[in-house]
């Protein structure tokens, strides 16, 4: 029989493995995970009909995010004493099936993995203005190791010549989308107005616009009326770009994973971060981007660090909504 999960019809490990993974980032906070349990399996799936068909046709950032789930996985089932075996791309005949996690036997808790699973529910994107104090050479370290212990490449721009480079690429993939409106149509889908949904981005969270001739282009999720202030960014941003070895699904899911065990990290050390998407959503600056890193790797995401002011979180469909539940079937008397 397949149902809806309840509070008490879940096991312990179950549960909080859910609850972290939905609140890994999405792509305009779409959210495109659906989940199915049986016993202590954890099934994940891919929820097509919450992937953004212009700028995410192929699916790639909704794999990422769903990667990033499955390492909240992971890391609550460690800080819970529990190991979690993963099996992504279990089923070649549905490509939606994205990963099987067993939940397994006991383990000891390291303070690490606890410090990581403490920082999944304080992990914000940042959209507003960062302060001009650098990350210090351990933390980028730090960032560094993280993508690196998931199998992805994190580089940091630190060259001015990279930086203005990516800012220009920023820059034209913004102009491009902001001329399509098949592309303003979707994120107005995706821009919050009301209190009565729980996925989205709220206008609230968009962040202001940068004053003019600020080096980056961040996307906005409202209209800014004429009365509402431009405001200065800061002057030298940290950008740094997650590359894959291979730009196929299975490479996806494990850039995605270390996506998130890098923000997960930058949260640990008080660093906020934001998403800078449009260089990597177009197919001509992504090649440029590329070009720019002059290596074999594929980007997957741009990625901006700084130290600011706590964002406001964004809403997340509950785990009962995401969730079915696979029960024995009752044997007659």
């Amino acid at each position: 029989m397949i149902t809806s999960p309840t509070s008490s019809s879940l096991s312990e490990p179950v549960r909080l493995a859910l609850d972290a993974a939905i609140r890994a980032p999405s792509p305009h906070n779409s959210q495109p995970w659906r989940f199915e349990v049986t016993g202590d399996r954890i099934d994940v799936l891919l929820d097509k009909d919450r992937v953004l068909n212009v700028v995410d046709g192929g699916a790639r950032e909704a794999r990422l995010s769903c990667g990033a789930a499955i390492l909240n996985m992971r890391i609550a089932l460690l800080a819970a004493g529990r190991t979690g075996l993963v099996h992504l791309l279990p089923d070649t005949d549905h490509d939606e099936h994205l990963a099987t996690l067993s939940v397994r036997g006991a383990r000891p808790i390291a303070p690490a993995d606890t410090a990581l699973a403490r920082a999944i529910g304080l992990r914000r994107s940042n959209r507003r203005p960062f302060t001009d104090r650098p990350l210090p050479a351990r933390v980028r370290r730090a960032l560094v190791e993280a993508a690196a212990r998931e199998g992805a490449e994190l580089v940091l721009l630190e060259q001015p010549g990279d930086l203005d480079a990516l800012a220009a690429l920023l820059r034209h993939a913004e102009h491009l989308q902001s001329e399509d409106p098949e592309f303003r149509a979707e994120l107005a889908r995706w821009t919050v107005t009301t209190d009565s949904r729980d996925d989205g981005v709220p206008a609230m969270a968009g962040g202001p616009r940068p004053e003019p001739g600020s080096l980056l282009t961040l996307r906005h999720y409202a209209v800014y009326s004429a009365a509402q202030p431009d405001r200065p960014y800061e002057q030298e941003p940290l950008v740094a770009v997650l590359n894959s070895y291979t730009d196929t699904p299975l490479a996806q899911l494990r850039a995605g994973q270390g996506m998130e065990r890098v923000l997960l990290t930058a949260t640990n050390a008080g660093v906020s971060a934001s998403f800078l998407c449009q260089p990597v959503e177009v197919p001509a600056t992504r090649l440029a981007l590329r070009r720019l890193l002059g290596s074999q790797a594929h980007p997957q995401v741009v990625l901006r660090f700084g130290y600011g002011f706590t964002a406001p979180a964004t809403r997340r469909r509950a785990v009962e909504t995401v969730t079915r539940q696979h029960l024995p079937e009752e044997v007659p008397i």
